[in-house]
């Protein structure tokens, strides 16, 4: 069968086309994106403004018509958190649904968290033993950990980076103090979940996955996309260190230059720097292993096992 995925997310719609069957690969055969930043369209009022909606409205139906063009047998549609978070999400979906002729799946924190751990285990396998799994993603940390899987623990924390932009910093190249309180908000939210996890046993390995952590590897030194998937590719606490000294002195215009940096979210990428940080010091950890498989590989595969 041909699947179709259309993964609405804070900052992009994303549609992939897979050509799937049981045990297969979740390699896209197509991939087409659109940049809404949906995040930024939630109002005062907690609500995805009209500009956001219509936005999204056309984004789907867009993927929706491509989708049959390209003759998908199925088409997963899902959402996270800023549809999830929006106070007119209800009022939202039902305009996808209606004039789009798309119904969307709002993922819990809990699901992606769920959904990516899938990935994570399937990419690196039993002899990855006892995962710890780490995913920023624009309004969110999703994490999750175990043995199997199902992760026997998986938590969302609202420290995502896109959210934290907004909400903390005004501009380009806040002021370090700025930084520093973000620092310390972030450490108290990431407190209880960390020591959950921990909790519930140390891990063999810590992996990372999204956007935010594929950024920050590139910019500490990690080889370049073009080296290919199976690659490996780590973030050490130190260099994660240096990148946030650098990039904080730096405009987003600036840093979107940089190689591995999207235009799209390079205003966003000091505070998911500081979200990584305080991460990897609240677990202990001082280098994580990057994982190029995610939320979107995880639906996939959890469609393909039902395949049958």
């Amino acid at each position: 069968m041909r699947l179709g995925v259309l993964d609405v997310g804070s900052n992009t719609v994303h549609l992939i086309v897979v050509d799937a069957h049981l045990g297969a690969q979740p390699t896209p055969q197509l991939s087409r994106k659109s940049v809404l930043r949906l995040a930024e369209h939630i109002d005062k009022r907690g609500n995805l403004d009209i500009e956001g909606a219509d936005a999204l409205v056309g984004a789907t139906l867009g993927a929706r018509r491509q989708a049959a063009e390209l003759h998908c047998d199925e088409l997963l549609a899902f959402a996270t958190s800023a549809v999830r978070d929006a106070r007119n999400s209800a009022e939202v979906l039902t305009r996808v649904q209606d004039e789009a002729g798309v119904e969307l799946k709002v993922l819990s924190g809990e699901d992606e968290a769920v959904l990516t751990f899938l990935a994570v285990r399937r990419w690196f396998g039993w002899s990855a033993g006892r995962l710890l799994c780490l995913d920023i993603g624009g309004g969110s940390l999703e994490l999750g950990v175990g043995n199997d899987e199902v992760p026997e623990v998986a938590l969302s924390v609202p420290v995502g980076a896109g959210r934290l932009t907004r909400e903390w910093f005004d501009g380009d190249r806040p002021p370090k103090q700025t930084v520093d309180k973000l620092r310390t908000y972030v450490a108290e939210q990431l407190n209880g979940p960390a020591k959950e996890l921990l909790a519930a046993g140390l891990p063999d390995r810590v992996v990372a996955t999204s956007k935010t952590f594929r950024t920050l590897a590139r910019l500490a030194g990690a080889a370049p996309s073009s080296a290919g998937p199976w690659t490996r590719r780590v973030l050490q606490i130190n260099g994660l260190r240096q990148v946030i000294g650098f990039i904080s002195r730096m405009d987003a215009a600036d840093l979107a230059e940089l190689d591995g940096v999207s235009p799209a979210r390079a205003h966003q990428t000091l505070a998911g720097a500081v979200v990584a940080e305080q991460a990897m010091l609240a677990l202990g950890v001082t280098e994580l292993q990057l994982c190029p498989w995610a939320l979107r590989e995880g639906l996939i595969l959890r469609r393909l096992d039902h395949i049958g």
